[in-house]
Protein backbone atom coordinates (compact mmCIF):
# COMPACT_ATOMS: atom_id res chain seq x y z
CA UNK A 1 0.00 0.00 0.00
CA UNK A 2 2.76 2.35 0.88
CA UNK A 3 4.55 1.51 -2.33
CA UNK A 4 1.51 2.46 -4.46
CA UNK A 5 1.17 5.81 -2.69
CA UNK A 6 4.79 6.66 -3.49
CA UNK A 7 4.35 5.65 -7.12
CA UNK A 8 1.15 7.68 -7.44
CA UNK A 9 2.79 10.71 -5.81
CA UNK A 10 5.78 10.42 -8.13
CA UNK A 11 3.43 10.03 -11.10
CA UNK A 12 1.81 13.33 -10.18
CA UNK A 13 5.00 15.20 -9.25
CA UNK A 14 7.03 14.15 -12.28
CA UNK A 15 4.70 15.73 -14.92
CA UNK A 16 4.37 18.88 -12.82
CA UNK A 17 8.14 19.17 -12.51
CA UNK A 18 8.52 18.68 -16.27
CA UNK A 19 5.91 21.35 -16.95
CA UNK A 20 7.99 23.84 -14.90
CA UNK A 21 11.38 22.84 -16.29
CA UNK A 22 10.48 22.93 -20.00
CA UNK A 23 9.29 26.62 -20.04
CA UNK A 24 12.42 27.63 -18.12
CA UNK A 25 14.60 25.95 -20.72
CA UNK A 26 12.65 27.63 -23.52
CA UNK A 27 12.93 31.00 -21.78
CA UNK A 28 16.70 30.59 -21.48
CA UNK A 29 17.01 30.01 -25.23
CA UNK A 30 14.72 32.98 -25.81
CA UNK A 31 16.94 35.20 -23.63
CA UNK A 32 19.96 34.31 -25.69
CA UNK A 33 18.08 35.07 -28.89
CA UNK A 34 17.04 38.49 -27.50
CA UNK A 35 20.65 39.16 -26.52
CA UNK A 36 21.79 38.11 -29.98
CA UNK A 37 19.19 40.39 -31.54
CA UNK A 38 20.35 43.31 -29.38
CA UNK A 39 23.97 42.66 -30.32
CA UNK A 40 23.03 42.44 -33.98
CA UNK A 41 21.05 45.71 -33.78
CA UNK A 42 24.00 47.47 -32.12
CA UNK A 43 26.33 46.25 -34.86
CA UNK A 44 23.96 47.46 -37.55
CA UNK A 45 23.67 50.84 -35.88
CA UNK A 46 27.45 51.21 -35.77
CA UNK A 47 27.82 50.02 -39.35
CA UNK A 48 25.15 52.34 -40.75
CA UNK A 49 26.39 55.63 -42.09
CA UNK A 50 25.56 58.87 -40.34
CA UNK A 51 22.32 60.37 -41.67
CA UNK A 52 22.74 63.22 -44.08
CA UNK A 53 22.19 66.65 -42.60
CA UNK A 54 18.96 68.33 -43.63
CA UNK A 55 19.39 71.87 -44.83
CA UNK A 56 16.50 74.17 -43.98
CA UNK A 57 15.97 77.92 -44.05
CA UNK A 58 16.78 78.01 -40.33
CA UNK A 59 20.20 76.38 -40.79
CA UNK A 60 21.23 78.57 -43.72
CA UNK A 61 22.79 81.94 -43.05
CA UNK A 62 21.08 84.82 -44.85
CA UNK A 63 22.53 86.08 -48.11
CA UNK A 64 24.70 89.20 -48.00
CA UNK A 65 22.93 92.50 -48.62
CA UNK A 66 24.73 93.18 -51.90
CA UNK A 67 25.76 90.39 -54.18
CA UNK A 68 26.98 90.41 -57.73
CA UNK A 69 24.05 88.21 -58.81
CA UNK A 70 21.43 90.79 -57.86
CA UNK A 71 20.11 92.86 -60.74
CA UNK A 72 20.82 96.58 -60.62
CA UNK A 73 18.07 98.79 -59.28
CA UNK A 74 16.46 101.35 -61.60
CA UNK A 75 18.40 104.60 -61.58
CA UNK A 76 21.59 102.91 -60.43
CA UNK A 77 24.66 103.54 -62.47
CA UNK A 78 25.98 100.75 -64.64
CA UNK A 79 29.46 99.37 -64.12
CA UNK A 80 32.16 100.25 -66.61
CA UNK A 81 33.64 97.75 -69.01
CA UNK A 82 36.55 97.12 -66.61
CA UNK A 83 34.10 95.92 -63.93
CA UNK A 84 34.57 98.92 -61.63
CA UNK A 85 31.76 101.18 -60.54
CA UNK A 86 32.01 104.94 -60.72
CA UNK A 87 32.96 106.59 -57.40
CA UNK A 88 29.50 108.18 -56.95
CA UNK A 89 27.75 104.81 -56.93
CA UNK A 90 30.20 103.44 -54.37
CA UNK A 91 29.62 106.34 -52.01
CA UNK A 92 25.83 105.94 -52.30
CA UNK A 93 26.05 102.28 -51.35
CA UNK A 94 28.32 102.98 -48.39
CA UNK A 95 26.03 105.79 -47.22
CA UNK A 96 23.10 103.36 -47.03
CA UNK A 97 24.98 100.66 -45.11
CA UNK A 98 27.21 102.68 -42.81
CA UNK A 99 26.02 105.59 -40.64
CA UNK A 100 27.49 108.98 -41.50
CA UNK A 101 28.58 109.94 -37.99
CA UNK A 102 29.46 108.14 -34.77
CA UNK A 103 26.31 109.58 -33.19
CA UNK A 104 24.23 107.94 -35.92
CA UNK A 105 26.04 104.66 -35.33
CA UNK A 106 25.38 104.85 -31.61
CA UNK A 107 21.73 105.75 -32.19
CA UNK A 108 21.36 102.81 -34.56
CA UNK A 109 23.00 100.50 -32.00
CA UNK A 110 20.62 101.72 -29.27
CA UNK A 111 17.69 101.22 -31.59
CA UNK A 112 18.81 97.67 -32.44
CA UNK A 113 19.36 96.84 -28.75
CA UNK A 114 15.89 98.09 -27.79
CA UNK A 115 14.34 96.14 -30.67
CA UNK A 116 16.25 93.01 -29.62
CA UNK A 117 14.88 93.35 -26.09
CA UNK A 118 11.37 93.84 -27.45
CA UNK A 119 11.90 90.82 -29.72
CA UNK A 120 12.95 88.64 -26.77
CA UNK A 121 9.94 89.77 -24.74
CA UNK A 122 7.55 89.16 -27.61
CA UNK A 123 9.13 85.76 -28.35
CA UNK A 124 8.55 84.76 -24.71
CA UNK A 125 4.91 85.88 -25.00
CA UNK A 126 4.46 83.85 -28.18
CA UNK A 127 5.99 80.75 -26.56
CA UNK A 128 3.76 81.15 -23.52
CA UNK A 129 0.68 81.63 -25.69
CA UNK A 130 1.53 78.51 -27.70
CA UNK A 131 1.92 76.40 -24.57
CA UNK A 132 -1.27 77.81 -23.08
CA UNK A 133 -3.18 77.12 -26.29
CA UNK A 134 -1.87 73.56 -26.35
CA UNK A 135 -3.05 72.98 -22.79
CA UNK A 136 -6.44 74.55 -23.52
CA UNK A 137 -6.85 72.38 -26.62
CA UNK A 138 -5.97 69.25 -24.66
CA UNK A 139 -8.47 70.17 -21.95
CA UNK A 140 -11.18 70.99 -24.48
CA UNK A 141 -10.83 67.97 -26.77
CA UNK A 142 -10.56 65.43 -23.94
CA UNK A 143 -14.09 66.31 -22.80
CA UNK A 144 -16.62 63.79 -24.09
CA UNK A 145 -19.07 66.54 -25.06
CA UNK A 146 -16.56 68.92 -26.61
CA UNK A 147 -18.59 69.22 -29.81
CA UNK A 148 -21.48 70.73 -27.83
CA UNK A 149 -19.32 73.17 -25.82
CA UNK A 150 -19.79 76.46 -27.70
CA UNK A 151 -18.14 78.61 -24.99
CA UNK A 152 -15.05 76.42 -24.91
CA UNK A 153 -14.77 76.53 -28.71
CA UNK A 154 -15.11 80.32 -28.64
CA UNK A 155 -12.30 80.53 -26.04
CA UNK A 156 -10.07 78.33 -28.21
CA UNK A 157 -10.79 80.43 -31.29
CA UNK A 158 -9.94 83.61 -29.35
CA UNK A 159 -6.68 82.06 -28.10
CA UNK A 160 -5.76 81.03 -31.66
CA UNK A 161 -6.49 84.56 -32.94
CA UNK A 162 -4.41 86.08 -30.13
CA UNK A 163 -1.50 83.74 -30.89
CA UNK A 164 -1.70 84.58 -34.60
CA UNK A 165 -1.66 88.31 -33.78
CA UNK A 166 1.41 87.91 -31.58
CA UNK A 167 3.16 85.88 -34.26
CA UNK A 168 2.41 88.60 -36.81
CA UNK A 169 3.80 91.25 -34.45
CA UNK A 170 6.91 89.12 -33.97
CA UNK A 171 7.38 88.81 -37.74
CA UNK A 172 7.02 92.59 -38.15
CA UNK A 173 9.57 93.19 -35.42
CA UNK A 174 12.02 90.79 -37.06
CA UNK A 175 11.53 92.58 -40.37
CA UNK A 176 12.18 95.92 -38.69
CA UNK A 177 15.42 94.54 -37.22
CA UNK A 178 16.44 93.20 -40.63
CA UNK A 179 15.83 96.64 -42.15
CA UNK A 180 18.25 98.11 -39.62
CA UNK A 181 20.89 95.63 -40.74
CA UNK A 182 20.72 93.21 -37.81
CA UNK A 183 21.16 89.58 -38.83
CA UNK A 184 19.86 87.02 -36.33
CA UNK A 185 22.23 84.13 -35.79
CA UNK A 186 20.71 80.80 -36.76
CA UNK A 187 19.94 78.56 -33.83
CA UNK A 188 21.74 75.27 -33.92
CA UNK A 189 19.41 72.41 -33.09
CA UNK A 190 20.26 70.50 -29.94
CA UNK A 191 21.76 67.08 -30.53
CA UNK A 192 19.37 64.26 -29.64
CA UNK A 193 20.28 62.40 -26.47
CA UNK A 194 22.32 59.28 -27.00
CA UNK A 195 20.90 56.07 -25.57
Amino acid sequence: MRHTKIVRTLALILPLACSFVLPLAAQESQDTSVADAARHAREQKKASAKPATVITNDTLSPAPATSPATPPTPGAEVTTSTGQQPPAATSDASAKTAPATPEDAEEKKKQIDSLKQELARLQDEVDLAQRSLSLDQDAFYTKPDSSNDKDGKAKLDAAVAELKSKQDDLAQLKAKLADLGFVEEPKTPAAPPKP
